[in-house]
């Protein structure tokens, strides 16, 4: 299904059914809840875990492109190999590992559209068999550090015409009402609030209700009705970067737009930099209150 997307980045459940016992294929699970692949996951897929394979282990950064290319070849894969990528919670973590592959240069990527809760609902295989892969030699590829953004650079162009800002995360963290969502109270930052000048579009609005991405022609109109439009430079960002990489995945890849970046430092970053300009609608009473961290509303669809 195409959708009038700009890129076949994206496959369905029923072209993976068909096909996981293809030679050149690998498929991966990233998910937050790291536990789910134990219980059960997609025949022949791998568990990543964002938090230990793909993370620098000690400072707050990803993976290079050596470490990249070791974890590459421990699971066989070649820079030839089509990589599958698909998670929980709407492909969060998926679309954030996609960001990060293509970032160290594998260009030969999907998204398993609707992840997996789409491929639960419909009834499709599970197993907790996991796969031992003959390992590979894969050479390192050149970054692709243009779709990255720092908060120095970001605070170097804020105000100028051609950069847009996207905050994905829900309106309560946006309008600085809550720090996190809620069922992360402890990855918060020292202040609430927003970018200046960003728009608040939560990464919600890019899927249906299934989880699937909507058609190009709703995400264009989703975009361009708030002014994020492509002869601009688009910078996504929510509380660590998950939740921004999928809207960056819907801008970039479904879309199309030249010139998109994800800001993975995003709020944890920002709302701790000392000196750099905030915006919030919370007032100081309900900041007092502690209304910042336990303001009502969800973040499912934030």
């Amino acid at each position: 299904m195409s959708a009038g997307y700009a890129n076949p980045v994206l496959v369905e459940t029923d072209w993976l059914a068909e096909r996981l016992e293809e030679p050149g294929l690998q498929v991966f699970e990233v998910s937050e809840d790291e536990s789910l692949y134990a219980a059960g996951h997609i025949p022949g897929a791998i568990s990543l875990s964002w938090t230990k394979d793909l993370r620098h282990p000690v400072i707050r950064d990803f993976i290079d492109q050596e470490a990249f290319s070791a974890l590459m070849s421990r699971y066989g894969v070649t820079p030839e190999t089509t990589v599958i990528l698909y998670g929980d919670n709407s492909n969060w973590f998926a679309a954030y590992a996609f960001w990060l592959f293509r970032m160290l240069g594998h260009q030969n990527l999907r998204l398993l559209n609707g992840g997996r809760a789409k491929w639960e609902a419909e009834g499709r295989p599970l197993t907790t068999e996991v796969p031992t892969p003959a390992p590979s030699v894969y050479r390192p590829a050149q970054r692709t550090d243009n779709i990255r953004a720092l908060g120095t650079y970001i605070n170097s162009r804020l105000g100028e015409a051609d950069l847009a800002l996207v905050d994905v995360r829900s309106p309560e963290e946006y309008k600085g009402l809550r720090l996190t969502p809620p069922h992360l109270p402890n990855e918060g930052a020292q202040v609430p609030g927003r970018i200046p000048g960003a728009a608040n579009i939560p990464w919600g609005e890019n899927v249906r209700p299934d989880g699937t991405f909507k058609p190009a022609d709703e995400l264009r109109t989703l975009y361009e009705s708030r002014g994020i439009t492509p002869d601009k430079e688009i910078i996504t960002y929510c509380r660590i970067g998950e939740r921004a990489s999928v809207s960056w995945f819907a801008l970039q890849e479904l879309l199309g737009y030249p010139k998109v970046r994800n800001y993975d430092g995003s709020w944890t970053e920002w709302g701790s930099m000392v000196g750099v300009p905030v915006e919030r609608e919370a007032t100081p009473e309900e900041l007092a209150t502690g209304a910042a961290n336990t303001g009502a509303g969800g973040c499912a669809a934030g």
